[in-house]
């Protein structure tokens, strides 16, 4: 006999909402710190803080799909290809609103520190994460995560 989970129809494979969305709030906690890290350490050579988003965005986005597989969504399967795939394609619309924002941000006001409009642009672009990895990139099609 199968065991259903209370939390079945509110959090993914029948986590507790609070583990889950801790889980979510840790994993893109890491990303940010990772993006956060990479443009303070690029800006402070001289590159351009829109071009220096790029490259931690980048890498940010791939500690991401793995925290989250991990902790947000408590993958037991191992990585897959078509997986990172789905996350990159829901992670690089989001990255492009978050960059947006960033972007339109220091353009408006020169003399931001990049902190500033990256901690803006992230919590504005958070929902769009959540609800592309819940729904488009963990999500199950048929069965097992593939």
């Amino acid at each position: 006999m199968t065991r259903v989970s209370n939390w079945s129809g509110i959090a993914p494979g029948g986590q507790h909402p609070v583990r889950h969305g801790l889980g979510f709030l840790f994993s893109g906690s890491l990303a940010f710190l990772v993006d956060a890290a990479i443009l303070t350490v690029l800006t402070y050579f001289g590159m351009h803080p829109i071009a220096a988003r790029l490259f931690a965005i980048s890498i940010a986005m791939t500690v991401g799909w793995l925290a989250h597989r991990r902790f947000t969504f408590r993958l037991a399967t191992p990585p897959r290809m078509a997986e990172f795939l789905r996350y990159a394609a829901v992670g690089w619309m989001v990255a492009a609103i978050n960059y947006g924002i960033f972007v339109a941000i220091v353009l408006l006001q020169p003399s931001i520190n990049p902190l500033y409009a990256l901690i803006a642009s992230s919590l504005v672009a958070m929902v769009f994460a959540y609800l592309g990895m819940r729904f488009a990139a963990f999500r199950k099609f048929g069965g097992p995560h593939e």
